[in-house]
């Protein structure tokens, strides 16, 4: 295990900061563009989508969404939200083709959206059926993992799986876990993801992030207490980031959160990401 250097260190990280737009409050808004402009206005590099939702979407909306990005003022780069719940990726019903048929057809239209990662959460569609074996489980996502890979580098994307707390997902829930599962599959378009917020529900120390080293290809984050968006520094969040600048991690940082005020806390959630990438406090 690497051990964590001291927290005087303060080279600046070089991150890409973003925001998820698919948020709990937005009821009229399943993909998540209606604070494209906020965001641009707060200074944020990015927009994540939820790409279940945007390969929901008939052929008009779908360019309609692509003309609102080409408007916003900032990009999608990144997408969460892979596979919907209803195209199981474990048990019984799991059938290969038909994951892998909807699969290029949703990186497809990320592509053309200037994607570059691609978020395999998707705690839905991956959770273990009850009785069913989590070995076999654990098979057929490197099975489909290992299909996806080729898939993606052809379009340029990376698929960076997500390690999700036991509260969310009975699979895959630390990070450990994730960086198994990455060496496994062994492919340069399938990596890592890390979750601050699971990270911290799974008690797992932020070390891991060095373990991980170039694997570590994108970063979430979000107050754990209720997930909302991080808005006043705390000992844990410094802790975090510097295991980020000594893994040399520069990548994105996507905001994932709940929110009663979006546009006023993301700005402060914004200012605080910014400072804290810089290795600076108050």
């Amino acid at each position: 295990m690497a051990v964590m250097k001291p927290l005087e260190q303060t080279r600046s990280l070089s991150l890409r900061l973003g925001c998820c737009g698919s948020r709990p409050s937005s009821s009229t808004d399943r993909v998540g563009v209606e604070d494209l402009e906020v965001l641009a206005r707060i200074g944020f590099d990015y927009i994540e989508l939820s790409l279940a939702d945007v390969a929901a979407l008939p052929p008009p909306a779908f360019r309609s969404l692509k003309q609102h990005l080409r408007g916003g003022g900032i990009p999608c780069e990144a997408c969460n939200h892979f596979f919907p719940e209803c195209v199981r990726l474990t048990g019984s019903g799991a059938r290969l083709a038909a994951a892998l048929e909807y699969a290029v057809a949703a990186m497809e239209r990320a592509a053309s959206l200037g994607v570059r990662i691609i978020v395999f959460g998707s705690s839905g569609a991956r959770n273990v059926p009850p009785g069913f074996s989590k070995d076999i489980a654990w098979k057929q996502i490197v099975e489909l993992l290992q299909h996806l890979g080729p898939i993606a580098a052809q379009h340029g994307i990376t698929i960076s799986i997500e390690p999700m707390s036991r509260r969310e997902s009975n699979i895959i829930n630390r990070a450990a876990e994730g960086l198994l599962l990455v060496r496994e599959v062994n492919h340069p378009n399938i990596q890592l993801l890390i979750d601050y917020y699971h990270l911290m529900l799974e008690k797992e120390n932020p070390d891991i992030i060095l373990t991980a080293g170039p694997a570590l290809r994108h970063v979430h984050f979000a107050e754990v207490a209720g997930r909302v968006f991080p808005t006043e520094e705390k000992k844990d969040y410094a802790l975090f980031f510097d295991s980020l600048r000594q893994a040399g991690y520069e990548g994105r940082c996507s905001l994932e959160g709940y929110t009663c005020d979006f546009a006023a806390e993301a700005s402060r959630a914004f200012a605080l990401l910014t400072r804290l990438a810089k290795g600076r406090s108050h």
